[in-house]
């Protein structure tokens, strides 16, 4: 499937188009002489005169549009106006097919020469007229197109440092060549990472436009440098052929290979950061990417922390980077770094994990943990203890749902409360901490039953 990048903006009436040449009765004389009409193009190419180099336009199928704009400048002349074309193979000049349609001054009025007329692999000339009533101008020069319905073969594909379907180093980029396989009119080729590759816009030139898609050929082949989409493993490459009039392969190239991991190395300071800890990582560059092209760069993604989001880091000239971290995510915190080499390489994505238990202690003699203890109406007192540093205070409630209350903690970070069991049963206390920087710490559920 190819999807369309978007179409050239002109304005075409609808055709009015007939095979014998229409010219109407005379209501009024024309206000001035027509003149031959300009901007002549065929399928969205513009007009070629010389008959040795005709435009190529891949029109057979569904019909051949061809177009131009009257020589008239005079607006009272709209209702009177129309464009005369007509048009004939080059081999057999007798078969020449006349088509007539109305037209507005300054706009291009185009007709589509039904397909019953054209053949594949064959040139034909055709000529616009301007006609005003009774009055018309000299035909234009000819122009010359050849219809070309044959699509190019599947081109070929080989690297010459990504052997196909083995595993390689990444780091890079990988050098194509492109064949046209035996196609003579193969004038460029069309190239993508995805398979839907798009399609170029009429009128346009892509190999000028999109370079990123699209090469031109020399001699029926092309060469590029191409850096894949960063990650590690199976990449796959599709390329059609494109010919003269702009008809791709039927089917594209699929070129596959495999790359290897090559992802920075994340080192904190510190062996385990504790929660709330200032520490530093040091990102290292894959050795072997770091010799193919140095690292500049790194991008980093921190997950599950306060200040979460993306960021980028310059490498030091060894490809090294040194980036401050404050551990603060209080179920744990991911963070991602790939790397960005000089020739535009970007590494897979390496992940390293912070993680401590952020949920407090919670004890009760009175009310053992997933044990029975008291009575309905007999008071338990519950003591909370910090794991990470900084605690301020606890909220906590009973049972879900129940009316959540707060307590301050003690100089170690510690806190007790009283409560009294309203009934026998089973229940549970929620509780968690909040740190002197307003950080609301991971919750402990507390179970234990009332005699």
């Amino acid at each position: 499937m190819r999807r369309h990048r978007g179409a050239r903006t002109r304005v075409v009436l609808a055709c009015a188009g007939v095979l014998a040449l229409a010219l109407a009765s005379p209501a009024m004389a024309a206000s001035a002489a027509p003149t031959t009409p300009t901007g002549l193009l065929n399928g969205g190419t513009a007009c070629a005169t010389d008959a040795g180099s005709p435009a190529y336009v891949a029109e057979g199928l569904r019909g051949l549009s061809i177009a131009a704009v009257p020589g008239d400048t005079d607006p009272a002349d709209d209702n009177r106006l129309s464009l005369n074309y007509r048009l004939w193979p080059v081999s057999d000049p007798a078969l020449t097919s006349t088509l007539s349609r109305p037209a507005v001054v300054g706009a291009e009025a185009g007709v589509d020469v039904p397909t019953d007329d054209l053949a594949d692999g064959q040139t034909y000339a055709w000529q616009a007229q301007t006609v005003v009533e009774d009055d018309a101008s000299d035909w234009s020069a000819p122009c010359y197109v050849t219809i070309d319905d044959t699509h190019p073969p599947t081109p070929v594909v080989s690297s010459s440092n990504y052997p196909e379907g083995q595993l390689d180093q990444g780091g890079e980029p990988v050098r194509f060549t492109f064949g046209a396989n035996g196609a003579s009119d193969v004038v460029g080729f069309e190239f993508g990472w995805q398979q839907d590759l798009p399609v170029p816009a009429s009128g346009s030139d892509p190999y000028h436009d999109d370079p990123a898609n699209f090469v031109r050929a020399d001699g029926g082949t092309a060469t590029v440098a191409l850096v894949p989409p960063a990650g590690v493993g199976s990449r796959t490459l599709y390329v059609s052929a494109l010919d003269r009039a702009g008809n791709p392969s039927m089917k594209a190239a699929e070129y596959s290979f495999m790359v290897a991991s090559t992802a920075p190395t994340i080192t904190p300071a510190t062996a385990s950061p504790e929660f709330g800890e200032k520490d530093v990582l040091t990102l290292t560059p894959d050795p072997a990417l770091e010799e193919a092209s140095p690292v500049v760069g790194y991008s980093v993604t921190t997950v599950g922390g306060r200040h979460d989001g993306t960021t980028t880091v310059e490498a030091a000239a060894d490809g090294t980077a040194r980036l401050p971290f404050t551990f603060d995510g209080v179920s744990g915190e991911r963070v991602e770094v790939s790397s960005k080499s000089a020739d535009g390489w970007v590494s897979d994505t390496a992940v390293w994990y912070a993680w401590a238990d952020t949920t407090p202690t919670v004890r009760s003699a009175d009310y053992p943990e997933n044990g029975a203890g008291g009575g309905a109406g007999v008071p338990g007192t519950f003591t909370f203890e910090p794991k990470v540093k900084g605690v301020v205070s606890y909220t906590y409630s009973f049972d879900w749902g129940g009316t959540e209350q707060t307590v301050d903690a003690e100089a170690d970070g510690t806190a007790a409360i009283a409560w009294t069991p309203p009934d026998s049963g089973s229940y549970a206390v929620n509780v968690y901490a909040t740190t002197a920087d307003g950080i609301q710490l991971a919750t402990c559920t507390y179970f234990f039953d009332v005699n």
